[in-house]
């Protein structure tokens, strides 16, 4: 075997192997002898078929096997000695196109080179963490919200009328064309007004209605309605108006409490409070590490491969298009051109990516399966009824293991920096924190 360099620009790399036909036939003759033992054949002991024979039969399915696990152990080779990372899968190809057995084989290699990346210096980097206590205003906010979310409904005045947000009691038999449709009445049921829960206009013409009162509703069904027979149909909808109740927001007390799982008020607090001080919590570490990344955006510099900036800037820009045009479902449209602003994102990116992944591996920070198991139990969770089956499919994904992995990998990097980095707390209240997060844009 011979190794050629061919190109060595930046982190640009080319070589030439070559492979002389006698040490391709010395490799099809070794696996053919390896074989040997086991191959039966008419008129022969099995392990006794002559070699020649072996080979006239053999050969050429053997020489294929033979060629590629040559090229491959070549490569394994090549990066072993050379200590070359491919950014990205090698570029490679004969060239001898024209080959033939009895040939000698070269290939041409190239690929991208993974930078060699720089030490820093953390502790030269200085980051404000923000600390936000959880408010005794805010507990009650949300205890008031919890208490309208259990309303219950109370009869108004006699002759009081429909507002938004009331519950109406109603008899309703729906027709098209003049015929009543399959479920399209009901009696005795409890509609809140602006739930948005029947067909659009159906519940606004109904605000203003009092008890007694007999009343249609003209609708049109949507196009897309999910019944064949009735999407984009009219229909006149018969309603009496059996109740007209106003929403009560129900009593901040230990029932509430227990309505929610929670023993008594003082525990249903103490749940609010805590839930509530994850929330600040998570959202203040997000403004920590996007700091750190800014830091060391600035800080950190090294060459970038060309191929892993294009592929990331073609992802921004394909992900950009799609958030702008969330009707459109697959990737069946025209290509998505590329911006200067997709390549300063991108190479933020990879840059950091990079950064983090080298350093990492380099002080052996790994996520152990304790807290992999966790992640998954976590993300199952967001599936109810098919945790187990989400739980199988992950295990089966190396792909999806990976999604999972990745991002606990890097918070365990960014954990690493910040005991090392200047680290100062700041005590800020809940619009403050709300504030940083704003003004943090876009990554």
């Amino acid at each position: 075997m011979q190794v050629n360099e061919t190109l060595n620009e930046g982190l640009k790399r080319g070589y030439t192997i070559s492979f002389t036909a006698a040490e391709l036939d010395a490799k099809v003759n070794e696996k053919l002898i390896e074989a040997q033992p086991t191959i039966e054949m008419k008129g022969f002991r099995k392990g006794k078929v002559p070699m020649a024979m072996l080979k006239k039969q053999f050969g050429p399915r053997v020489l294929g096997e033979a060629m590629q696990e040559t090229v491959d152990g070549a490569i394994a080779k090549h990066f072993e000695t050379s200590g070359d990372r491919p950014a990205s899968q090698p570029d490679v190809k004969m060239t001898n196109d024209d080959w033939k057995e009895g040939d000698d084989i070269e290939i041409a290699m190239t690929y991208e080179r993974l930078p060699d990346v720089p030490e820093v210096d953390f502790r030269s980097i200085k980051i404000e963490r923000l600390v936000t206590t959880v408010a005794d205003a805010e507990v009650d906010e949300a205890l008031g919200n919890l208490a309208k979310s259990a309303n219950n409904f109370e009869d108004r005045k006699k002759g009081a009328k429909a507002k938004s947000g009331d519950q109406v009691v109603i008899n309703f038999l729906g027709k098209v064309d003049g015929e009543a449709f399959d479920g399209g009445a009901a009696e005795d049921y409890p509609l809140v007004l602006g739930s948005n829960s029947f067909i659009p206009g159906f519940e606004d013409q109904l605000v203003g209605v009092k008890v007694g009162d007999d009343i249609e509703v003209k609708v049109a069904f949507p196009a897309e309605y999910g019944a064949a027979n009735l999407a984009g149909k009219d229909a006149v909808f018969e309603c009496k108006i059996n109740a007209v109740k106003e929403p009560k927001p129900a009593e901040i007390n230990d029932e509430l409490a227990k309505q929610f799982g929670a023993e008594d008020l003082a525990a249903l607090k103490g749940q609010i409070s805590e839930r509530l001080g994850a929330e600040y919590t998570g959202a203040a570490r997000g403004v920590t590490k996007r700091k750190l990344m800014d830091a060391l955006d600035v800080v950190v510099s090294f060459e970038l491969p060309e191929s892993m900036l294009e592929a990331e800037a073609g992802s921004i820009a394909h992900q950009l298009w799609h958030d702008e045009n969330p009707d459109v479902e697959g990737h069946n449209h025209d290509a998505v051109e590329t911006t200067d602003e997709h390549r300063t994102l991108a190479t933020r990116r990879v840059k950091l990516g990079l950064f983090l992944a080298e350093l990492g591996t380099k002080k052996e920070i790994t996520v152990s399966d304790t807290e992999m198991q966790q992640a998954v139990m976590q993300q199952a969770q967001q599936y109810p009824g098919q945790e187990r089956q989400f739980y199988e499919f992950i295990q089966k994904n190396e792909q999806a293991l990976q999604q999972i992995r990745a991002p606990l990998f890097e918070d365990k990097v960014v954990d690493y920096i910040l005991e090392l980095a200047d680290v100062s707390e700041k005590t800020v209240n809940k619009d403050e924190l709300q504030a940083a997060i704003e003004a943090l844009g876009d990554d």
